[in-house]
């Protein structure tokens, strides 16, 4: 199989006829795919039904302080549930504080209440010139729509094989008394998978920002998803945060989403015991008290760091051989033609793929022609802006095998045409 690029243009028009012909007959399928958000399949959210069906309702009148959860408690009250994170997390239940279903939620709340009251004391936000944040990209989509909502100025920071550019970071942070966020999924990241050195993690740790009131948002929210036996390993920041007198920079979010039910887990936010007070002071003028049930419960059902291990081997189990079926058909269908290249992660939920420049919006809008959708051009960018036009996020966990199959085929069909057509012009 030749590289388009040694291909004559002659050829190169021959061989787009014959995609096209292909490519209008998958069109008269009426495919409904989806590939558009990493989302657990039905045979992963099956793995946690035994929380509901097995669940003695006698473990719900009396936590192990003898609270009642059905009840109100006050915030984070519930003990289970923060020595349930600080042993996933190998931290100290005092750094814990535990949430509703959704970290993308507690990410939301901070941010927005530094807008309005500031962070210990410091100006609040919105009083500001002007806010930044540093987005190594590419990254997730959900992270910069909160800035966009803010109005909240984006940086871009390239992010590398073992992490992002942390002498960029530094240069930023240490003159800017502006930048106030950083932006991290350091472990198998969204979208690339990569996972942050032991390197990466302490000269972050070690950051001296201009603004007192800067924050690392350290969004591990894949710090158990492993797809291998041998996984990667993360370096725990705050340890390093501690060597480094640091440790009210760091804010970890965390939740079981993709270990339960995404609608309905129970979320973290690990951080110092100083921030945690401040963070306390404004969310208990917003909320008694979270769902207390769902945490016992989820508590009960996975226990320990050992059995949530044993747990996420079974998704690993449903959703590894998607991703090895999506690596096996790029380097079947693509990788001889060198019209792109991707990542091959050892967890997560998320595959990034690169196309020739200028290429990702024509094989998006080819794709959803026939019936795929993909998650949208641009949005592993701040601002929906892709300067190459050439990243796409695979997400391939929903689809069953024969979907996900049909769906690489119209994929890489795609791919193929949007090159041969680049080449052309």
């Amino acid at each position: 199989m030749l590289s388009y690029e040694n291909l004559s243009t002659e050829e190169l028009k021959a061989k787009k006829e014959e995609l096209m012909k292909k490519y209008n007959e998958l069109k008269l399928l009426n495919l409904d795919l989806n590939m558009a958000r990493g989302k657990p399949s039905k045979e992963q959210l099956d793995l946690s039904l035994g929380m509901i069906e097995n669940f003695d309702v006698k473990d719900l009148t009396k936590t192990k302080d003898n609270k009642d959860p059905r009840n109100y408690l006050n915030l984070d009250e519930t003990v289970e549930a923060r020595e349930f994170f600080a042993d996933l997390l190998d931290v100290k239940k005092e750094m814990v504080f535990i949430g509703g279903n959704s970290s993308l939620n507690l990410m939301y709340t901070y941010i927005s209440n530094a807008m309005q009251f500031g962070i210990m004391g410091n100006t609040p936000w919105n009083k500001l010139e002007k806010v930044k944040f540093l987005c190594p990209c590419p990254g997730y989509d959900r992270h910069f729509a909160i800035c966009e909502l803010f109005n909240i100025e984006m940086i871009n920071i390239k992010i590398n094989k073992d992490g992002p550019d942390v002498q960029k970071i530094k240069e930023l942070v240490e003159k800017d008394n502006l930048i106030k966020g950083l932006w991290c999924v350091p472990k198998y990241s969204n979208p690339t998978g990569i996972t942050y050195s032991d390197e990466i993690v302490k000269a972050l740790a070690s950051l001296k920002p201009a603004a007192k009131d800067f924050r690392i948002f350290w969004d591990n929210a894949y710090f158990i998803h492993d797809l291998n036996e041998k996984k990667d390993e993360l370096l725990n920041i705050f340890d390093e945060c501690e060597k480094n007198n640091n440790m009210n920079m760091v804010l970890e979010f965390a939740s079981t989403s993709k270990i339960t039910f995404p609608g309905s887990g129970v979320s973290a936010l690990i951080t110092s015991e100083e921030n945690i007070k401040d963070i306390k002071k404004i969310v208990s003028k917003q909320i008694i008290c979270y769902n207390s049930v769902n945490q016992i419960m989820h508590y009960k059902f996975l226990s320990s760091k050992e059995k949530v291990e044993e747990h996420m081997k079974k998704h690993a189990k449903i959703i590894k051989p998607k991703f090895d079926l999506v690596l096996k058909t790029f380097e079947e269908k693509l990788k001889p033609l060198k019209i792109a290249n991707w990542t091959n992660p050892n967890g997560g939920y998320f595959i990034s793929f690169n196309s020739l420049d200028g290429c990702a919006k024509r094989i998006f809008n080819l794709c959803e022609n026939v019936g795929v959708i993909l998650t949208s051009p641009g949005a592993t960018f701040p601002y929906q802006k892709d300067p190459d036009d050439k990243n796409i996020r695979i997400a391939p966990t929903y689809p069953n095998i024969d979907e996900l199959k049909t769906a690489l085929e119209v994929f890489c069909l795609c791919v193929k045409i949007a090159s041969i057509e680049k080449f052309l012009n």
